[in-house]
């Protein structure tokens, strides 16, 4: 049976280079990696982009930028968990590797989980891929495109575009290593793949056809075992990424909502006590004065304690992982995952279809189809029709990197792609103006 090998998956050769990178007197390729991300425009966009909730006046909740970084301490945390493990298992390894590299890879690959995802949370990915199924002038596009590009135009990905960020040179180039590309792709196959029940891996897909001969060339430098056409296992790595992602956005969505006041205290309290196990202390609990110091203290000894068991798993199914035998989300397998089961139901119930959630994602999708019909039509016709001066008025709001690229001699399918490029890059206060702006509310005075 094919095998994974740990020295080929910690490729630290980046897009574009043949040889991997020698590491700096002071920092690794990975922690390299790291810095490119935090510095880049995409992850700064972050800050004002939602996480689940507007930003209220009264008090503070997570925005993606926030988010983005708690999950990359939580997968540093683990990522140095399994480095531990690793070298003890394979001395050999410790000759090029460090337990920091093994916690620089997963730490860059979740800062950079949700660079591809658009503005309004999860209800902006459904109104980009609703404007090609339910708006006519985007189902027209269906008969301009092939099959496997319509695929990726009609169930637009937040990962699939986060991608396609990291490897584009008019986004800075960040050329990340390959190990922190393939950390980074908890769905390592396209759009148009045929999906194995059971598999968390082929749940969502994660790059786009026009990135495919990239993720394949990552793919097969890496190692990684080939299940089909445009088709592969995970990087064992990959499950640490999505492990972080869920315990933050179970343990921290849940805290956001206590202080909202969406879900009461002595709930949240009686499901992170049942994650903290013997360590909780009602007493010591008592002492603490304000609300919001008792949900850090309980989030901080949750998230400490889903780490150590999720970690425990990692150990547990790592050559399963790396004969591409194991498929299954790490939350999912630990003592606590009936408890997170309920964090969720919950969530689902009280936070996640509150009335301002539920206003923000309305507003969103009025919004996002909008300056999809917009910006997709006046590229269109600029580039393949005759532009009316609509149009041309239309493309000027674009920036100029957006504008060099459709100067060039590029595919319908293409141009709709460097559109989608820049809406799902907005930020939630720059789509909404420039949502007013096109309908004539903002007009200069």
């Amino acid at each position: 049976m094919a095998k994974m090998s740990w020295v080929k998956l910690l490729s630290s050769r980046r897009p574009g280079d043949s040889l991997a990178q020698n590491a700096a007197p002071t920092r690794s390729p990975f922690e390299q990696d790291y810095d490119r991300i935090i510095f880049s425009n995409p992850f700064r966009r972050l800050q004002d982009k939602t996480q689940v909730f507007p930003l209220p006046e009264d008090d503070f909740v997570h925005t993606r930028l926030t988010h983005s970084l708690e999950v990359s301490s939580v997968g540093r945390s683990l990522g140095k968990n399994a480095g531990t493990f690793l070298l003890k298992k394979y001395p050999e390894l410790s000759e090029n590797y460090s337990i920091g590299d093994f916690g620089g890879i997963v730490g860059a690959a979740c800062l950079a989980h949700d660079l591809g995802n658009p503005p309004f949370g999860h209800s902006g990915e459904d109104s980009i891929s609703s404007f090609f199924t339910t708006n006519e002038v985007g189902i027209a596009f269906k008969e301009r495109v092939s099959g496997k590009e319509w695929n990726d135009l009609i169930s637009f990905e937040g990962n699939a575009q986060g991608f396609r960020l990291l490897n584009s040179n008019v986004n800075g180039g960040l050329r990340l290593t390959f190990a922190s590309l393939g950390a980074f792709t908890k769905y390592p196959l396209s759009s148009s793949c045929e999906k194995e029940a059971g598999r968390k891996s082929q749940k969502k897909y994660g790059y786009y056809q026009c990135d495919s001969h990239l993720f394949e060339k990552m793919a097969d430098a890496m190692g990684l075992i080939k299940l089909g056409d445009n088709k592969w296992c995970r990087h064992p790595l990959a499950f640490l990424v999505e492990a972080s992602d869920d315990i933050c956005y179970h343990i921290i969505d849940l805290e956001d909502g206590c202080r909202l006041g969406l879900v009461p205290f002595e709930k949240v309290k009686m499901l992170l006590a049942s994650i903290i196990g013997d360590a909780f202390s009602e007493e010591k609990l008592a002492k603490i004065p304000s609300i919001n110091q008792k949900l850090g203290t309980l989030r901080a000894m949750a998230i400490s304690q889903l780490i150590f068991e999720c970690s425990t798993v990692f150990e547990e199914n790592e050559e399963k992982m790396l004969d591409g035998s194991f498929d299954s989300a790490l939350t999912s397998l630990i003592p606590s995952a009936e408890t997170l089961d309920l964090i969720i139901k919950l969530s689902i119930d009280k936070i996640y279809q509150s009335k301002q959630v539920l206003e923000r994602e309305a507003g969103g999708h009025e919004v996002i189809d909008h300056l999809m019909e917009a910006f997709v039509v006046a590229a269109y016709y600029s580039k393949f029709e005759e532009a009316k001066p609509k149009h041309s008025s239309t493309l000027r709001l674009l920036p100029e990197e957006y504008l060099v690229q459709l100067d060039g001699e590029i595919s319908v399918y293409e141009t709709v792609q460097i559109i989608v490029d820049f809406i799902s890059g907005l930020t939630d206060s720059h789509a909404v103006r420039l949502y007013q702006t096109i309908k004539g509310f903002r007009l200069p005075v």
